[in-house]
């Protein structure tokens, strides 16, 4: 696709590789929002081209269902810890891009970067960090549309940084009446905190219907 094309309809996505809909293109805000707002996500690495994803079934987090498993309520009782929404947008996702672990690299490349910090300054990403004893201890960001947030990618650089991200995340969304966090694809770490698959039928009921795509891209 290129930037004048619309979406295939996430029905068409491929069961192999799971969920990929479409190539090329370009993560301007316009197209970024556009995609989101029927479902659809980048994800791709370096030397790839952009290609496009809605996953079937979709897993995600109903804000009010987060699982806080017995040791993390231990955790949530004993730890002192500040919360911070969208301080600092930049730093947040430099954390997530960082090089994992296993060496295999990560998604979120200079041109994800980019694209999502114009989002941020648009008013349409988001992210929240957690601060344990002063020191950065984990954060979250995504994108808010309408009644659901699209959950990008989160960090831990202290225990159980993420889950405190990701708790404080729901809390705030269920206050602000936002009724689903998208976790995109399926984790065997958030269906411990409460996430689940969903047909994406049943995920294109919380899409949103009256979004004003240029009236945000302006």
């Amino acid at each position: 696709m290129d930037g004048k094309d619309e979406f295939p309809p996430i029905e068409e996505a491929l069961s192999e590789p799971s969920g990929l809909l479409a190539f090329g293109g370009n993560l301007n805000p316009e197209t970024l929002t556009k995609a989101y707002s029927h479902g659809i996500f980048p994800w791709y690495s370096e030397q790839e081209p952009i290609l496009w994803w809605s996953p079937n079934p979709r897993m995600v987090l109903f804000p009010d269902k987060f699982h806080a498993s017995r040791s993390f309520k231990r955790a949530l009782k004993k730890t002192q810890y500040t919360v911070h929404f969208d301080r600092n947008f930049s730093s947040v996702i430099n954390q997530c891009a960082k090089i994992r672990k296993d060496g295999l690299g990560t998604w979120i490349t200079q041109e994800m970067k980019q694209a999502y910090q114009k989002l941020h300054e648009m008013g349409v990403a988001h992210c929240l960090e957690i601060d344990i004893d002063g020191q950065l201890a984990g954060g979250i960001y995504g994108i808010a549309l309408e009644n659901i947030f699209y959950g990008e990618s989160m960090f831990s650089v202290q225990t159980n940084g993420s889950k405190f991200a990701l708790y404080e995340l729901c809390s705030h969304l269920i206050k602000n009446k936002f009724k689903i966090l998208d976790c995109q694809a399926h984790s065997d770490h958030l269906e411990t905190m409460g996430a689940e698959l969903i047909s994406i039928r049943e995920f294109k009921q919380y899409l949103p219907k009256n979004l004003d795509i240029g009236q945000i891209c302006q």
